[in-house]
Parts: structure tokens; C-alpha cells; sequence
């Protein structure tokens, strides 16, 4: 299999992980009417239980320190993925359905692809750039229609700014872990960013438990986000952009709102209303769009060393 098509597969199994994400939350977080856990626990709760495997596959596979070097992108991505996304997240999900959500996250990519041309310095075409505009449109007439719905009047609600701020801290996480993965290998990656937040998860997840009871649903959503949203996803999503090339890779993420979409109607019994898939179809069709406009010049970033294989010393 060619390396572009393989960065494309761990993608999309990267992707397909991340999608239950949105009804988990919100199954873990509950309603304002009948309140779960809230957000903050749950932001430190899962990057905890994800920093205790991370420590485990850490010493089990012999992983050298990061470096200097490899310090900062570890940072930059622990600020978005492993605090900024789960936090702003889970506060907008106490107050909006994960179908609602899932219109939002279906910007992910263009956001990926954006942080990607900044950081990376990978080039697009303006085509990529005027498809990027239309589909935040899209995303503001969908918002304010449902704004307009519960409230009468056009404006913002707060949960969607909420969420706005969820994508680009993910997009900068995501593309910053990218940075080092062709150093560290994805696993030594997420592992490292899930160390770095110990510090803070463990006494904020103590000074947020939960007083009163809760359900065992919740307690089982909490589980999936950090085991897998938080920890094993990333072991393929970070190998798939290194090896497929973020701007590319990160365009599997169309598919992120329908698995999220589909998800939530077993999970939490969420109807599937036609308009939220209508918007969501839209947002997805002109993010391809730009993907097809974007292919052009060659990604200008320079080329990375070979992953090392798990247990060898990875290269300084």
C-alpha cells in the first residue's frame, strides 16, 4: 500500500474513533435538567486515566524523553487536545445535542488544513481558501437558525461559540502533535502529551469529583473518551497525518458529522432531524470542494527522519 493511501486509512479509523466522541460527551455531561458530570471532571478525568496508560506504554517500550526541540509542539498539542477541546466541548454539550455539534466539527478539517499551511508551511490554492470561507457561513446560518428557533431572535447562542473555540483548539493540537510524530512515532506522541497534563488532571479530577450519584452510563462514557478519544485514537490519527501529510489527511474528517450524527441516535436517543444532516451534507460538500481546489504545489515543509519502531530509541 502507498504511504499516501495508508496515512488516508489511519486517518479515517482515527476519525471514526473521534466521532463517538460527541455523544459520549454529551451521555457523560447529561442535561441541564438531569446534569452528569461536568466538564471540568471530565477534562481532567480522561487525560488522568489516559496519562496512567501513557506511563505504562512508556516504560514498557523504553521511550527516551522528549527533547528541547520536541517540547514545545508536545505543549501546544496538549493545550488543545488534552485540555482546550475537551473542556470547551463538554460545557457546549450539556446545552446542545451532539447532532448540533456535529455540524460544527464538520469545519474540523478546513481548521486542520488552515493550522496546517501556518505551521507546516504547506501551501493551498485560493480556491481551498474561498471554500474555507463558505463553509464557516454555512456553520454561522445553521447556528442562527437554531438560535432563532429557541429563542426567537437571531444571534449567537454561547454553546456555539463554545464549540467554535473546541475546533481550533482541536486543529492546533492536532497539527502541533503532527509537528513531532515523524521524531517520537504517534504513539510516543499522545503518550508524552498525556504525561505533560498529569500534573494538572490528577488534582483537578480530584477537586472535581462528583458529589452526588451518577449514572453508569455516564461513568462508561467517560471511560470511551479516555481510552480511546483521549489515548488510542491518536496512535493512528498523528501516524496518519505524518505519513499522509496534514493538509491532506486532515480532509478524512468529512466524515466526522455522520459518524457523530449516526452515533448519537442509539447512544442517547437523539432524533435525526433532517435539517442538522441537510447542513452537515452542505458544510461536508464544500470542505471536498476545497480539497479538490487545494491539490497543487507539493507541501513545502522539509522531510522527517523514519519513526523509530516501538521499544527502539527514537532519534534526537
Amino acid at each position: 500500500m502507498k504511504k499516501e493511501a495508508r496515512g488516508m486509512w489511519l486517518g479515517v479509523l482515527g476519525v471514526a474513533i473521534f466521532a463517538v466522541t460527541l455523544p459520549m460527551t454529551r451521555l457523560a455531561t447529561g442535561t441541564p435538567q438531569d446534569p452528569q458530570l461536568s466538564a471540568w471532571f471530565i477534562t481532567f478525568a480522561r487525560a488522568a486515566l489516559a496519562g496512567g496508560l501513557s506511563l505504562v506504554f512508556l516504560g514498557l517500550t523504553r521511550s527516551p524523553l522528549p527533547t528541547a526541540a520536541q517540547r514545545k509542539p508536545l505543549f501546544m498539542a496538549m493545550l488543545g487536545n488534552a485540555l482546550g477541546f475537551p473542556l470547551l466541548l463538554g460545557f457546549a454539550l450539556r446545552h446542545v445535542t451532539s447532532g448540533h455539534a456535529a455540524v460544527f466539527t464538520a469545519l474540523l478539517p478546513l481548521a486542520t488544513a488552515a493550522m496546517a499551511a501556518w505551521v507546516l508551511h504547506q501551501r493551498a490554492r485560493l480556491g481551498f481558501w474561498v471554500c474555507a470561507g463558505l463553509g464557516a457561513l454555512l456553520v454561522m446560518a445553521f447556528s442562527l437558525m437554531r438560535a432563532y428557533q429557541h429563542a426567537q431572535g437571531f444571534a449567537l447562542e454561547w454553546a456555539d461559540l463554545l464549540l467554535l473555540g473546541a475546533i481550533l483548539s482541536a486543529a492546533v493540537g492536532y497539527v502541533y502533535g503532527a509537528q513531532v510524530t515523524p521524531q517520537l512515532g504517534a504513539e510516543r506522541v499522545i503518550c508524552w502529551v498525556c504525561v505533560m497534563t498529569l500534573p494538572f488532571s490528577i488534582p483537578g479530577a480530584l477537586l472535581n469529583w462528583p458529589a452526588g450519584s451518577i449514572h453508569t452510563a455516564s461513568w462508561f462514557a467517560l471511560a470511551y473518551v479516555g481510552v480511546f478519544s483521549m489515548w488510542a485514537g491518536f496512535f493512528a490519527w498523528y501516524r496518519g497525518l505524518a505519513i499522509g501529510g496534514a493538509l491532506r489527511v486532515s480532509q478524512v474528517q468529512l466524515l466526522q458529522p455522520f459518524f457523530s450524527i449516526l452515533a448519537a441516535v442509539p447512544l442517547v436517543g437523539e432524533m435525526l432531524e433532517p435539517v442538522t444532516l441537510g447542513f452537515a451534507l452542505a458544510v461536508v460538500a464544500v470542505v471536498f470542494l476545497g480539497k479538490r481546489l487545494a491539490s497543487g504545489p507539493a507541501p513545502t515543509q522539509r522531510p522527517s527522519p523514519i519513526p523509530a519502531p516501538l521499544g527502539a530509541k527514537a532519534p534526537t
